[in-house]
């Protein structure tokens, strides 16, 4: 019997080579950490999990959350990661929406956690750093993996559900392991790499990419609980690599700590889940004579393009498609492809595509074309060197006047005046023009910056009815836990900014 997704993890390891570490001075080494998933997939077996039960886990960064999807794949197992941020509400709503076995929590969530499983006839156990209840009782470090085919199920994340309710996104062990042994080519991993992992685990970012490639490859990682720039910077003498999110170049741009000595034994920075501000990207290559790889993937399809390791890295594009990986830019209603240089929505096919969404036949089927390829509601270009541009989400186009405007081009411009550090610009109703072009910015703390002043500043820039009517002052634009702008939220709060 072979397990598609273990097997390849388990062929890759060096038994006595360290896995993690963590600043606290705890070690695992593989052989510790094989031996802990096996202890809890025997755990998980005497609470009834079988092949293609799911385990809902939502609990604070630590070794054991990671050992504990080790334990799911290779007890044939669904993992499914929830946000440490939900609510007790959107806890139960998931847990009846994945119908999981086991719910895996934090202590101090257990009461009313256990009071959900009472209810719903789940089991509930605990965990956090260095403990769980999961291994109380559980014995033997001797597992069977249980024989699991590329086709069959490893985990489903849960959308963020800006829209409607969130999504479960079912990935398969092809889809993992398809996508994580392309990464570790392309980014040229190997067992003497280092990671420093600073990265949420319920998210695709640091659970898959981060941690798939570092098993892929036998090679280490620094487990840290949060970032912390200070933290970080300490490391870079002992690490090679960092997988962040743009704030992290960002606040590494400023500190004092980041310089090309710093950096020096450091060869790759990566940077996704949000896009990367092109001025982030040229300040950090200034500080470290180091450009940072920006790359490009969603929940549904793990990652699609990558800028070359060996190559040019453009700023302000997420590169070329992975191997493997088919995209196309598509007229957002009928689906033709578009020329090169067209914009419209980015459209991909391939073994890192996720199977489609649990229990929800009718979102699966309107996702994707008839030829295969899915609807990924971002919009983008090709430009003449092949490089991806992603311009914005479909549900964040302006149509104003008739017109549409693409969110991306105005916040380009935003971003070159002086004093703004960041901008996000969203379409809130409008009663003459349908939509009104906003935008929300944050300044930078080096001059006065007036509304009016933005506004007369774009006009010469940018065609009339791209301009903003309204500029909006904010001391942060709000985010998700992964970095990215939540323009949802903007146009909540703004919704009545053009009523009459």
């Amino acid at each position: 019997m072979s397990n598609h997704l273990f097997d390849a993890f388990q062929n890759s390891v060096r038994p006595e080579a360290v896995f993690m570490e963590t600043p606290d001075g705890r070690r695992l080494t593989y052989v510790d950490a094989l031996e802990m998933a096996a202890r809890m997939a025997n755990a998980l077996q005497q609470r009834g999990v079988v092949a293609g039960n799911r385990v809902a886990v939502q609990v604070g960064k630590c070794p054991e959350a990671i050992m504990l999807y080790l334990a799911c794949v290779e007890a044939g197992a669904v993992f499914v990661p929830m946000n440490t941020a939900y609510t007790m509400a959107e806890v139960e709503y998931l847990v009846g929406d994945a119908q999981p076995r086991v719910l895996v929590v934090s202590p101090e969530r257990g009461d009313e956690m256990k009071a959900l499983g009472a209810r719903s006839g789940i089991a509930v156990e605990t965990m956090e750093e260095g403990l769980t209840s999961l291994l109380d009782g559980a014995g033997t470090a001797e597992f069977v993996p249980v024989s699991r085919q590329p086709d069959d199920l490893a985990a489903i994340l849960y959308t963020s559900g800006t829209t409607g309710t969130p999504k479960g996104a079912m990935l398969t062990h092809d889809n993992l392991l398809s996508n994580a042994q392309t990464l570790k080519a392309e980014w040229q991993f190997s067992a003497s790499d280092r990671l420093i992992h600073a990265l949420p685990i319920f998210h695709t970012h640091g659970l898959f990419v981060a941690t798939n490639v570092t098993l892929l490859a036998g090679s280490s990682m620094w487990f840290l609980p949060k970032f912390d720039a200070d933290q970080i910077v300490d490391l870079f003498a002992s690490s090679t690599t960092l997988m962040g999110v743009p704030t992290f170049y960002v606040r590494l741009a400023e500190h004092e700590g980041v310089t090309r000595e710093s950096v020096a034994r450091m060869r790759l920075f990566i940077s996704g889940s949000a896009p990367l501000l092109a001025e982030t990207h040229a300040r950090f290559s200034r500080r470290t004579g180091k450009d940072i790889l920006e790359r490009y993937g969603m929940t549904e399809t793990n990652m699609i393009t990558s800028n070359p390791y060996s190559g040019r890295r453009v700023p302000g594009t997420v590169g070329h498609p992975l191997p493997g990986v088919d995209v196309r830019i598509a007229d957002p209603s009928s689906g033709a492809p578009l020329a090169q240089g067209e914009i419209g929505v980015i459209e991909v096919k391939g073994p890192n595509v996720f199977a489609g969404y649990w229990h929800n036949p009718e979102k699966t089927k309107a996702e994707f074309r008839a030829d295969g390829f899915f609807i990924t509601g971002d919009l983008g270009r090709f430009d003449e060197e092949g490089y991806l541009h992603i311009v914005g989400r479909s549900k964040d186009l302006v149509i104003t006047g008739g017109f549409n405007v693409y969110p991306k081009e105005v916040e380009l411009e935003l971003d070159q005046i002086s004093g703004v550090a960041e901008s996000a610009v969203f379409g809130v109703p409008h009663p003459d023009l349908g939509e009104g072009v906003t935008a929300a910015i944050v300044l930078d703390g080096s001059g006065e910056v007036s509304e009016r002043q933005v506004i007369e500043l774009l006009q010469p820039r940018l065609a009339r009815f791209k301009q903003p009517k309204r500029v909006i002052i904010l001391d942060a634009l709000p985010r998700n836990a992964m970095g990215k702008v939540q323009k949802n939220l903007l146009r909540e709060q703004y919704a009545g900014l053009y009523a009459s």
